[in-house]
């Protein structure tokens, strides 16, 4: 039998792999467990009672964590003239229109969420086959197609998140860091569960939300107890 690291022996001793955990709890053996060198990610994941496949069972939208995801979002804006410039005052790191789009069609893609302003999809549509396979291509029911482009960049430097159900049913998102104190982790993990919630879809039958779970980016998975949750 391979012998365990010290963290292996150290999330062994201190998670138990069958139980299920409060949200108080999952935080603070999150945090506790995050002993890298560097600001662990803290992120959950769900399983959901729907299957992606059908159209009334899809699950996507956006969200805004009340204390941020802890991490710098770059945001790129398809946008001209006098939108372009309310864009560049409102933050945003990149604003172009057909020369960002031809920079993006030869495959530089220099920033983590992307917003266009309705009359620039014609030209934002050519990119569907690079964007949209990274979750990236502007869309108007989440609110990045959208003629405020000062709210959309702020809410995305805020720490907007967009979420999705993949293949499987499941649903993660990065929802702190570790360095957080334990109150706005947990405030963070309790609006992206309700948040998943509110998006239910109208086809979802049976249990929608069927299990919780908490990790950082080097830690273990701690399950959460979906009924503690009610309370």
């Amino acid at each position: 039998m391979a012998k365990l690291t010290k963290k292996q022996k150290l999330w062994a001793d201190k998670v138990d792999a069958e139980k299920l955990y409060s949200v108080d709890d999952a935080v603070k053996l999150a945090k506790e467990l995050a002993t890298s060198k560097f600001d662990e990610s803290v992120e959950i994941s769900m399983n959901l009672g729907v299957d992606p496949k059908h159209a009334d069972q899809t699950v996507r939208a956006m969200t805004s964590l009340p204390n941020g995801t802890g991490k710098t979002v770059r945001v790129a804006v398809f946008a001209r003239d006098a939108k372009a410039d309310e864009a560049k005052a409102a933050g945003a790191d990149i604003v172009g229109a057909e020369e960002l789009v031809e920079t993006v069609q030869k495959g530089t893609i220099d920033f983590d969420r992307c917003i266009a302003t309705p009359d620039m999809m014609a030209l934002v549509g050519r990119l569907g086959k690079i964007l949209g396979t990274k979750g990236m291509m502007p869309n108007p029911k989440l609110g990045t197609v959208t003629p405020d482009v000062t709210k959309a960049v702020t809410e995305a430097k805020a720490g907007a998140i967009e979420f999705r159900a993949e293949k499987a049913g499941i649903v993660q998102a990065g929802v702190g860091k570790a360095s957080f104190d334990e109150a706005k982790l947990k405030e963070n993990v309790l609006a992206f569960i309700a948040a998943v919630q509110k998006a239910k879809p109208a086809g979802a039958k049976g249990t929608y939300i069927e299990k919780i779970s908490l990790t950082t980016t080097m830690g273990p998975g701690i399950k959460i107890d979906i009924e503690s949750l009610a309370a």
